[in-house]
């Protein structure tokens, strides 16, 4: 199974954060701090212990709050994250502060926000401001949506996702997601990918809650595309992306904006789910081959869904994305995909029959099925 990333987030991250603004506030007690911080930091998650330093920080940085941030915004400029996978996450006691003690001083709280989003993302701290201060803070963003950094611009659309992965949900947007719609407007073309990835995936968010918007919102955006040909080469990738969960499921609409609406007559040909009775940590193998027997050509989008056991032996549909192909008359095509049974921190694999089944424009036809075994060295 994968580290858990909390083992890289150790107490060498509190000493970095208290040398880091030592080198700017000489009379920051780096010693005292890390006497305070390490106290039941081992027992923390990765996110806490965010704001576990963050309010040691608090006791030991200035009293003026103005002041500690612009201590924290100094100390973050100009440093060497190091590698690794959370390095950025170095500076997430940092925007933890901003969260918890900058909402009674918001001009000063934007100003570091603003800084410290390109050193790392201030997409969980902009949420209070949103909840505290809808008003003032969307207006900030909406001035955000044309700011030269990618990185502020990419705050605009991920720090307004409704249901942000390690983020307490907006649920006034989940309700209302027009404040959130409008600055997506905005930024749906931006020139970086980085940016776009992120409006796509806020647009997953509302359609969780508002299928009929996320559709409705998709299906604007390639008609204004297909009516100016080349102009806006993006939509299309962003469309898909945004309705990846919809047309997972078999959302009818949302397949249909993407050219998927009807239904495939197709045959299913050589099934095949090998081994039968793999072990905890090997892989399956799962293939098949589509025919098409109809006179005309045939638009289709074929997915392996996977019926998942659970610790309490009841199932959970996992829907993987396997192509998008134009099948001619008469033609065959065959399909592959190896499936890792390994444990991971995302996934963890429970014994038991798992059935599964091919998708083809939304829906279901059985593949087949494999009986998982425990792990061998179990």
């Amino acid at each position: 199974m994968a580290e858990p990333l909390v083992n890289q987030y150790g107490p060498e991250v509190p000493r970095r954060v208290a040398d880091m603004l030592h080198a700017v506030c000489p009379t920051f007690d780096v010693n005292a701090f890390m006497v305070d911080v390490l106290q039941g930091y081992a027992a923390l998650d990765l996110m806490a212990r965010g704001r576990h330093m963050a309010l040691a920080l608090r006791r030991h940085l200035p009293s003026d709050v103005e002041m500690a941030m612009d201590l924290l915004v100094a100390s973050a400029r100009h440093v060497d994250k190091g590698e690794g996978s959370l390095a950025s996450f170095l500076f997430l006691p940092h925007t933890c502060f901003v969260a918890e003690f900058g909402l009674a001083h918001f001009e000063a709280a934007m100003r570091a926000q603003h800084a410290l989003t390109q050193v790392f993302t201030a997409e969980f701290s902009i949420r209070p401001f949103l909840e505290q201060h809808p008003q003032a803070t969307l207006e900030r963003l909406a001035e955000w949506v044309s700011d030269p950094s990618p990185h502020v611009r990419r705050l605009v659309s991920e720090g307004t996702r409704p249901r942000l992965p390690w983020g307490r949900r907006l649920q006034a947007f989940q309700l209302d997601p027009r404040p959130v719609l409008a600055l997506l407007e905005r930024l749906k073309d931006d020139p970086e990918l980085y940016v776009r990835r992120s409006v796509a995936n806020n647009l997953n968010d509302i359609g969780k809650d508002h299928p009929e918007v996320l559709v409705a919102t998709a299906r604007r955006w390639l008609l204004e595309s297909s009516e100016h040909p080349g102009r806006f080469p993006h939509r299309r990738w962003v469309a898909e992306h945004a309705l990846r969960s919809l047309t997972k499921a078999g959302h009818l609409g949302a397949l249909s904006v993407l050219g998927f609406g009807e239904r495939a007559r197709v045959e299913l040909l050589t099934p095949s789910v090998w081994p039968p009775q793999p072990a905890i940590g090997r892989s399956v193998e799962l293939a098949f081959s589509l025919r098409n027997p109809e006179p005309m050509e045939q638009n289709l989008r074929v997915d392996l869904g996977v019926h998942y056991v659970k610790a309490n032996g009841l199932t959970r549909l996992k829907v993987f994305k396997l192509k998008v192909v134009r099948l001619a008359p008469g033609a065959t095509e065959a399909f592959r995909k190896k499936l890792s049974l390994a444990q991971m921190s995302t996934r963890v694999h429970y014994p038991g029959l798992h059935l599964v089944t091919v998708w083809v424009n939304g829906r279901p036809e059985p593949l087949g099925e494999f009986h998982l075994q425990p792990s061998i060295t179990s």
